[in-house]
């Protein structure tokens, strides 16, 4: 799993603190960008990132009116398919609703600066794991009756990417994403 921030960004700075203590990470670097690769069952699938991404674009653009699904699609190069999958599985979860008709859409449910990340991942069923146990299983991690030697430190990193997730709000990436603009 590659997890991918601006160098510059607040998301990146906030993340590596987060995970600082942590040895186990690898970094690959280059001109603009840092991919942090954390272990093989380090699983956020394109699923949550997608949502992610289509949240951001709908709080930015749906301010004066509802956006349509294709426009999504077009601007952050989205399946229409894909964007109909999730935006189902989000209005389920109170975060969109629609609009019918010729000048209809989506927009948020609720204001930006009330939609956490991990909102967004449950919504679309999306589970950040870097266990390939389930924790509170009395099974051990291997399928034995015990836990593998690095259990707790993955399950600290768990707690931590998924408090990170927590503790940003769907409002923190446009305010991040207008500042990175207005520097251009």
């Amino acid at each position: 799993m590659i997890i991918i921030f601006k160098k510059s960004s607040v998301l990146y700075h906030e993340f590596m603190r987060q995970i600082f203590f942590f040895k186990s990470y690898k970094f690959t670097r280059n001109s603009k960008e840092t991919a942090v690769k954390l272990g093989k069952f380090m699983k956020l699938t394109t699923k949550g990132r997608y949502a992610v991404m289509a949240m951001a674009d709908l709080a930015c653009h749906s301010i004066k009116k509802p956006v349509s699904l294709t426009e999504i699609s077009l601007r952050q190069n989205i399946s229409l398919s894909y964007l109909e999958q999730l935006f189902i599985k989000l209005k389920s979860k109170k975060l969109v609703k629609s609009l019918r008709g010729s000048k209809g859409g989506y927009t948020l449910e609720k204001p930006a600066s009330e939609i956490k990340l991990s909102n967004i991942f449950y919504a679309v069923e999306e589970e950040v794991r870097t266990l390939n146990c389930k924790k509170d299983s009395k099974r051990g991690c291997n399928n034995k009756s015990v836990k593998c030697i690095t259990h707790n430190l993955w399950d600290k990193l768990d707690n931590h990417i998924n408090g990170f997730f927590e503790n940003v709000k769907l409002e923190d990436l446009l305010k991040e994403n207008y500042e990175q603009q207005r520097n251009k």
